[in-house]
């Protein structure tokens, strides 16, 4: 049993009756409704984006994203779910905003300016430094005092109709909207976000998205003087480069296969490989190279990982394939399978220190696991409803996106703060990635909960079904941590 202490306008309340035994198939939205008023992320993206209409009444840009967010929390695949969720009148007695439907929210979107999406990106910040100031001290001085982490990266999200604007045909053949994302790997939670076509190359934008990126950080953890960007070969460019150089960060930026870089292999003996670190037949060697307009600093690390032929696939349009060396990649398979020891090959630039071979090993291997940015966009996409953009209009696009950026930054607050620790260690959280759910789990186990909503003096009391003791616990922690102010 749990009493809800949601805090509403009058306004909200009178909307939807509030019914003396009711039954409310997402009980866990309380949760949610819980960790938005610990956290103040309504009031902090109101306060930072401003009003988004003349007349001061109805949803507030902070309303619009934090309902949008709730209802794909919940299981909504579409922008007509948020009439669904306002049609059940026990839930929307716990939802962090009742009375939200699909057409207010649509229109609401379409007056949201960009200059606004990126003023709620520093709203968002003002929370993770709130996340921050509520964690265990041990717990929160570990993520301040470093690595910090910021991955870049993109998704395609496929989209429907020819009508759609501001979506383009992609390499594939897809027709698609482009997420550009900039997270904190070591919380796995969106600083700043882009939405462009399929057409879009990211290297344009990147620079501008790390420096928004740097100024949402907060301060404890930009002051230790230990972060680091991370991003794929997509944005091989010196501007991205120096760009982290003039910020006075490190960077690790993957090298596309040209030829020049292939041209260095001959130059490398076979002393200079060394093992790297957690990869099986995998080895790691340093080049002295740096491409025009790039920080002097920069240097090359080679990886290369020995294959056996079955791994390599006929196709020559295989991503595994395309790692192979020119010669060898131009093979047909027969000959390939012939040719002796074969090797896939991926490159790195990076200004980090890597003078020796552990302190290489070292280097490739925090690279090789930027892969929080890529769980952000799987448990977006499989937990939230970012496998599609649903309207025609490109700022309603956006909304949705950042509806479903948010979920996912709401699944890493809730579990930096409610996971239980040990000093700087999450012993414990409610799923198996390192205690950390994906939304598809904690839907299951936390959100789509069903309970009787009752009122009882002047309370809203949630009785749960028995066995469902994560719920009464989740709000048990929360409901310890002081209400933002």
């Amino acid at each position: 049993m749990g009493r809800i202490r949601g805090r509403r306008r009058n306004r909200q309340r009178a909307r939807v009756g509030a019914p003396d035994a009711a039954l409310t198939a997402n009980a866990g939205l309380a949760v949610i409704t819980e960790l938005c008023a610990r956290l103040g992320v309504i009031e902090a993206i109101d306060a930072a984006a401003g009003p988004i209409k003349q007349r001061d009444r109805g949803f507030s840009a902070g309303e619009l994203l934090a309902g949008i967010a709730a209802a794909q929390l919940a299981g909504e695949d579409f922008l007509v779910g948020l009439d669904r969720l306002r049609a059940d009148a026990a839930g929307q007695q716990i939802t962090p905003v009742p009375g939200l439907s699909s057409t207010t929210a649509a229109g609401l979107a379409r007056r949201i300016t960009p200059a606004q999406w990126e003023a709620a990106e520093t709203g968002l910040a003002v929370v993770a430094e709130r996340m921050l100031g509520l964690m265990q001290p041990e717990r929160a001085a570990a993520l301040a005092g470093g690595p910090v982490t910021i991955d870049l990266d993109t998704t395609d999200v496929e989209v429907y109709g020819r009508k759609k604007r501001g979506v383009a045909y992609n390499h594939q053949g897809q027709r698609v909207g482009r997420p550009h994302v900039a997270a904190w790997a070591e919380t796995e939670i969106v600083l700043a976000a882009d939405l462009g076509s399929g057409t879009d190359d990211p290297r344009a934008t990147a620079a501008g998205l790390l420096r928004r990126a740097l100024a949402c950080l907060p301060g404890a953890a930009r002051a230790g003087g230990r972060v680091a960007l991370r991003a794929d070969a997509g944005y091989f460019a010196g501007q991205l480069a120096r760009a982290a150089h003039d910020e006075h960060i490190a960077f690790a930026i993957g090298a596309k296969r040209i030829a020049p870089l292939w041209r260095l292999l001959s130059g490398i003996a076979e002393d200079d490989w060394a093992d790297a670190t957690g990869m099986e037949h995998a080895q790691v060697a340093v080049a002295d190279y740096c491409p025009d307009w790039w920080p002097a600093t920069t240097r090359l690390i080679i990886r290369r990982v020995r294959l056996d032929p079955a791994q390599v696939s006929a196709d020559p349009r295989s991503r595994r394939r395309r790692t192979l060396h020119p010669d060898q990649r131009a093979l047909p398979f027969p000959e390939l399978a012939r040719a002796g020891v074969i090797y896939g090959y991926s490159f790195i630039l990076t200004n980090l220190d890597v003078t020796t071979p552990d302190k290489a090993a070292a280097v490739e291997h925090w690279y090789r696991h930027r892969t929080t940015v890529e769980s952000i966009f799987r448990d977006s996409k499989l937990g939230a409803a970012l496998r599609h953009l649903p309207s025609g209009y490109p700022r309603v696009n956006m909304a949705w996106m950042w509806g479903a950026l948010l979920a996912a930054c709401m699944a890493g607050w809730l579990h930096q703060l409610t996971a239980r620790t040990a000093g700087q260690e999450i012993l414990a959280g409610h799923g198996v990635r390192g205690g950390k759910a994906m939304i598809a789990t904690l839907r299951w186990r936390l959100i789509a909960v069903p309970a009787r909503l009752i009122r009882h003096g002047r309370q809203l009391i949630l009785r749960l079904p028995p066995g469902c003791h994560l719920l009464a616990e989740v709000l048990a922690r929360l409901r310890e941590l002081p209400a933002a102010s």
